[in-house]
């Protein structure tokens, strides 16, 4: 019950980092106001997660104002990867998926 509560719980802050970081790159790429209060929450509230990432790609501009995030989709497979590892490893850990099952008789009508 444990495993479930922390894969559940694994699941929900992925989720919730990756739907950040999604936005955040869909905002940057149609060139949303940063001054508007939704955008600047969303950058703000983001930086955190992509701040260890920060640096390592550069920020690619299209046309006169689409901006691609590289380091923001990096952000997101470097997460993604973290929660599957810990997903793994609980699954590992799990003592439950040592048991056997019963197998399961069916009774044939004649």
């Amino acid at each position: 019950m444990v495993v479930r509560l922390l894969g559940g719980l694994i699941n929900f802050v992925l989720i919730v980092v990756e739907a950040f970081l999604a936005v955040r790159v869909i905002l940057r790429f149609f060139a949303a106001n940063p001054t508007a209060s939704f955008v600047h929450w969303i950058y703000t509230s983001s930086n955190t997660l992509i701040e260890p990432f920060r640096g390592i790609f550069p920020t690619e501009v299209i046309g006169k104002n689409h901006v691609v995030d590289f380091t923001a989709l990096f952000a997101m497979l470097v997460y993604g990867l973290i929660a599957l590892a810990f997903l793994a490893l609980l699954s590992w850990l799990n003592p439950a998926r040592y048991a056997t099952a019963a197998p399961v008789v069916t009774k044939k009508r004649v």
